[in-house]
């Protein structure tokens, strides 16, 4: 298999294990905890390959997730373009960025989410939620070392393998 087809297959399995993540039910105590995988596998890819990972993917990506998760058709979308166009924007940074200092920034990226979110579902007429919302950008910075690490690692032995 060509390393092209195998960082294909690495992209889009990344992709759709973390709608697996994301659509995994939990107890109910253990939900506020839940990270936000499908944005953190976003994020690592918008760094890693930019020319894979524009803004008409992440829409199309979130009206995906929109579909498979039966939210309001459209949130996930608007959030998943807002998250890639930041970290499209400041890439050049982040990649030189220490492990300790890009959980950081992708603590203020799912934070920012929330905000996204918390305003599309206040457009909509839903209500405020319990301050237990702001606790997923927390576990979501907590787990980027583990995910930045196994993609990256795997993305690499896909081109050591060649």
């Amino acid at each position: 298999m060509n390393r092209m087809r195998a960082q294909g297959w690495l992209f889009f399995g990344s992709l759709v294990v973390a709608f697996l993540l994301q659509m995994m039910p939990l107890p109910q105590v253990l939900l506020p905890l839940k990270p936000y995988w499908v944005g953190l596998v976003l994020i690592y890819w918008a760094i890693e390959l930019p020319e894979r990972v524009g803004l008409g993917f992440a829409f199309l990506f979130g009206l995906a997730g929109d579909v498979l998760t039966g939210e309001l058709l459209g949130e996930q979308a608007l959030r998943l373009v807002v998250l890639a166009f930041i970290v499209l924007r400041f890439r050049a940074r982040l990649r030189f960025f220490p492990m300790w200092q890009q959980a950081l920034a992708v603590l203020a990226l799912l934070l920012n989410d929330r905000v996204v979110t918390l305003m599309v579902r206040g457009f909509s007429g839903e209500a405020t939620p319990s301050t237990a919302f702001w606790i997923a950008p927390l576990s979501g910075m907590l787990m980027w070392p583990f995910v930045f690490l196994l993609l990256d690692d795997l993305r690499l032995r896909l081109r050591g393998s060649e």
